[in-house]
């Protein structure tokens, strides 16, 4: 094939859905292929035939990193295709569980109600990061939800901090990653120029945290803590499937060329 078949070729496949569902796989670093066919709207089977074409385009990878369905993650060809800077990486091992479940979160808040008559946006960590708005301001949510101004929904033109805890931890701990959030002072929920906002109110009007039931007692803690301010944080469960799958009791079907292996949503949205 040469270049300028292969170049028509990722033309063919971006003009289409895939070109979201492949912006969606880089700007979360990585999904599962099950996660991948709840973004397409598509069964597994069709999720893995896109991930296989992704694949012979030099658009993205694919692998058995741990339990459950294989990795797709987006290639640097991939990325510039997309007009993305990120850099490129496959995804981190030791961060696979985290990973799985900012990704359910995010599909998960997608799929409410009022996100879609609002037509909100999800701005994830990855996004983040690459904007320089990290730097030493302090954590970094897993995610922000942008709510548009004139949305039909009370929390019209707020940002929302998102943040994904898995792990026990102690609620000192917790109650000041919270505090951070809350204070915070920076760009509003329109997307806007920072300098719009700046010093006017804080960044994040919420924080809303996803818990396991391990972190769950933390994070209530944590809040109660902050007293007055706590009323500003949303604690809810992680949604269904987000945890990594089990390992499969026999034989899986591998995404096509891919390499050996290396090794009912709950109520996210306040009324």
């Amino acid at each position: 094939m040469t270049n300028s078949d292969r170049q028509g070729q990722i033309l063919t496949v971006l003009a289409g859905c895939d070109i979201d569902a492949l912006v969606f796989v880089a700007e979360m670093y990585a999904v599962q292929l099950d996660q991948l066919a709840v973004v397409l709207g598509v069964p597994v089977d069709r999720a893995r035939g896109v991930a296989a074409r992704w694949r012979s385009l030099g658009l993205a990878e694919s692998a058995r990193l741990g339990p459950g369905p294989p990795w797709v993650w987006v290639t640097r060809p991939g990325l510039a295709a997309c007009g993305l800077r990120y850099p490129a990486a496959p995804p981190d091992l030791t961060r696979l569980t985290h990973t799985r479940a900012v990704a359910s979160v995010r599909l998960a808040l997608q799929a409410t109600t009022a996100y879609r008559r609002a037509r909100a946006s999800w701005r994830g960590e990855r996004c983040i990061r690459s904007d320089g708005r990290g730097g030493d301001r302090g954590h970094l949510p897993d995610g922000e939800l942008h709510w548009p101004p004139g949305a039909a929904v009370s929390w019209a033109g707020e940002c929302w901090a998102i943040q994904v805890e898995l792990t026990r931890t102690t609620a000192a701990g917790t109650a000041g990653i919270m505090r951070d959030l809350l204070t915070r002072l920076g760009h509003g929920g329109d997307q806007g120029p920072a300098a719009a906002w700046a010093g006017l109110r804080p960044q994040y009007a919420r924080a809303l945290y996803l818990c396991s039931p391990a972190a769950l007692p933390a994070a209530a803690e944590a809040r109660e803590a902050l007293g007055r301010a706590g009323a500003r944080i949303e604690i809810r469960d992680l949604p269904a499937g987000a945890a990594l799958p089990p390992a499969p009791a026999g034989p899986v079907r591998p995404v096509p060329g891919e390499p050996p292996a290396r090794v009912a949503p709950p109520r996210l949205v306040p009324s």
